[in-house]
């Protein structure tokens, strides 16, 4: 005897029902398998600088813990941007992330022709570190106070520089910022990125940087630079006889640089879960927070949806910036 329609549809209903039920099981089980192979981490900057240290960093213990390969693959070249595109171009499987910084969020108001939108085409994983930067002169510049360099650059309009490692990166911002906020007309000469800017300004081809604590105060405290201010709301631990920039001479100047991972749009959620709490639980280790310390450096921890509105924010942030300072990629 045939079944009925109405017996049919039940029954292809049911069959629809257990196959839903399957798929959403695989998804969890998949992510809990995750990783099975090698992950790649793009960083869209040159090696030698805070991205590419610290995704080396991040790279080794998540290959310690989750028991598969992460390898670091730097992508520099235009302001970040070529190392991204490739990355939001990748499969959404886990199997490629992104190391951002705050060049990214930048870079949506600064370079609005980008083959991608940050917020569009990537999804946020987890911040990894913040820290404060730290304005340097060569030796040969003279000033030995930041008075004294904002004394010298107004009596020298145009006629001094500043390095950075590429358009829109927080090196440039900084320094945009430090222009607009001080009355001054600096030079602005990007580099391809911070470790060629960093030996020119050690080299005095250049005469003044924004750079990373972490990554300029051992040139500091070597005397191969002078330091003049830090960039945080109050003095670093790692220089604390260097005052703020707002302290010495501009008041309300603030500029940092932070770190995170994202992935490309359609990552599965549960992968992302599992890459969150696992950065989460690495930066939570009572060792890293006191060798990151001691750089200058201090770890972030949010969720991804936290994590997502800090994006936001910060875009909404340096729109401004780029707006007051009228800072332009070349």
């Amino acid at each position: 005897m045939s079944m009925s329609i109405a017996s049919r549809c039940t029954a292809a209903a049911a069959a629809v029902a257990v196959a839903m039920a399957g798929l959403a099981a695989a998804t969890p089980a998949a992510a809990q398998d995750y990783p099975t192979k090698q992950v790649r981490i793009i960083v869209p900057f040159a090696a030698g600088g805070p991205a590419d240290i610290f995704a080396r960093f991040l790279g080794q213990h998540l290959s310690e813990s989750l028991k598969q390969p992460f390898v670091i693959e730097d992508r520099p070249g235009a302001g970040s941007v070529i190392g991204t595109g490739e990355a939001a171009k990748s499969a959404p499987d886990g199997y490629t992330l992104l190391m951002m910084s705050n060049t990214h969020t930048t870079n949506e108001s600064l370079i609005p022709n980008k083959p991608y939108r940050l917020m569009t085409d990537f999804v946020p994983v987890a911040p990894v570190n913040e820290s404060e930067l730290l304005m340097v002169i060569h030796p040969s510049v003279a000033a030995k106070s930041l008075k004294d360099f904002l004394a010298l650059a107004k009596a020298q309009p145009g006629k001094l520089n500043y390095a950075s490692s590429g358009p829109g990166t927080p090196y440039h911002m900084a320094g945009e910022l430090f222009k607009a906020m001080s009355g001054t007309d600096i030079v602005h000469v990007p580099y391809k990125g911070s470790s060629q800017a960093r030996t020119d300004i050690v080299g005095g081809h250049v005469q003044m940087m924004f750079d990373a604590l972490t990554t300029m105060a051992e040139n500091a405290k070597a005397g191969k630079v002078v330091a003049l201010a830090t960039t945080g709301q109050k003095r670093s631990a790692v220089l604390p006889d260097v005052p703020t920039v707002a302290e010495a001479g501009v008041p309300g100047y603030e500029a940092t640089i932070w770190i995170g991972v994202m992935a490309p749009k359609g990552t599965p959620e549960p992968v992302v879960a599992k890459l969150n709490a696992e950065i989460n639980r690495i930066l939570a280790r009572d060792a890293v927070k006191t060798e990151w310390a001691k750089q200058g450096a201090t770890p972030l921890s949010m969720s991804p949806a936290q994590f997502d509105a800090y994006l936001r924010k910060d875009i909404e942030k340096w729109a401004k910036v780029v707006e007051v300072s009228g800072a332009k990629v070349k």
